[in-house]
């Protein structure tokens, strides 16, 4: 007998959002479509997975992960057994261990990738001060560490840089094996175009390059693609061979970024599928995981499969991770969006953008 879900996971109803039991029943149609990569005609290699395996509600009791698989090395076994792809996002809050990595190598099979979040300190945002490696908190002024929280702005120029030392160190594990993808510079609503944002994007990618490791760069304000700036950002982007964080989220808001089909590296593309709960997006007051409660429909995930195919056309690896991770929306919607990809088609067209 299944066990029952908490009732956070009980079905709500609607088409995107069904509840855990209707989502499965989608998954099962096409239970194995997204467990190794997609190479498609004409094109790269595609990887699919979700932008996380640890949510609560996707580790909860019967949603995600079998019965048996309830330890942290079961369920990233698991997990990697269903997909080829997985981005951390726990390294966004506190910067890694190198043990911690070395776990997640020797619990995935050698051909298995990480997509790794930038540290918070990394792209301008705040982080608390209490998830500050020991190394940083026993340095900092009295007045630094009596705060709650900090910017990369308000530490000295050599805990700055310790910061990014021990992040490039935590991820050198999966950076030896192999399986380290990209890390993910993803910008805040408040980082605008201008040169001194983008010279601090080109720094960061420079930096990462510097240690060997691959960069994409995801925005969140919607006036880096308005009528006046979207030419340069793309440009910018190209001529650094700087991989765009191609999105599907809410539309119509000021942290809004247009579904693009742009690929601006050879190397790598990354698509992320945020959902589209524009009444929940930039709301204040609710939890985290409410703003990504959104299971894609075939329809809307159709619409992107042209898109997909042309930056594998265009790009040495495609890397779509499903960031709708509530329960297992995310990973229903990650294996439906494979079967499409690999369903044929003739002389299918680029998809605008």
């Amino acid at each position: 007998m299944a066990r029952a879900l908490p009732p956070s996971l009980d079905a709500r109803g609607g088409p995107h959002d069904p509840g855990p039991d209707l989502a499965r029943e989608r998954a099962a149609a096409v239970e194995d479509a997204a467990a190794v990569p997609i190479e498609l005609p004409g094109g790269g290699i595609v990887r699919l997975g979700t932008a996380s395996w640890t949510d609560p509600t996707m580790t909860a009791p019967g949603v995600f992960y079998p019965r048996g698989a309830e330890s942290p090395e079961e369920r990233l076994q698991y997990y990697a057994s269903r997909f080829p792809l997985v981005e951390v996002d726990a390294t966004y809050y506190a910067i890694p261990a190198p043990r911690v990595a070395q776990a997640w190598v020797e619990r995935t099979p050698p051909d298995f990738v990480f997509d790794a979040k930038a540290h918070a300190l990394m792209t301008g945002q705040p982080t608390e001060t209490r998830r500050l490696p020991k190394e940083v908190r026993a340095e900092l002024p009295p007045d630094l560490a009596a705060r709650p929280r900090l910017y990369a702005r308000d530490l000295p120029a050599e805990l700055r840089a310790a910061a990014w030392d021990l992040f490039l160190a935590g991820l050198a594990p999966l950076r030896a094996a192999g399986q380290l993808g990209s890390v993910l510079l993803q910008y805040p609503r408040w980082f605008f175009p201008s040169s001194e944002s983008r010279d601090e994007i080109l720094g960061a990618h420079e930096r990462l390059a510097g240690a060997g490791v691959a960069s994409a760069v995801e925005f969140r304000a919607a006036s880096w693609f308005n009528d006046r700036n979207r030419e340069r950002t793309l440009g910018f982007l190209a001529d650094h061979r700087i991989p765009l964080v191609l999105v599907d989220g809410p539309q119509g808001l000021a942290s809004s970024v247009p579904p693009l089909a742009a690929v601006t590296a050879p190397e790598l593309a990354v698509v992320r599928f945020h959902g589209r709960r524009t009444d929940a997006w930039e709301a204040r007051g609710i939890p985290t995981v409410e703003r990504f409660r959104y299971l894609y429909d075939r329809a809307e995930l159709t619409a992107w499969v042209p898109r997909i195919r042309e930056a594998a056309r265009q790009a040495r690896e495609t890397h779509v991770l499903m960031n709708n991770c509530y329960a297992n929306y995310g990973s229903t919607n990650a294996r439906e969006l494979a079967a499409l990809l690999l369903e044929p088609v003739d002389d299918e067209p680029a998809a605008g953008g």
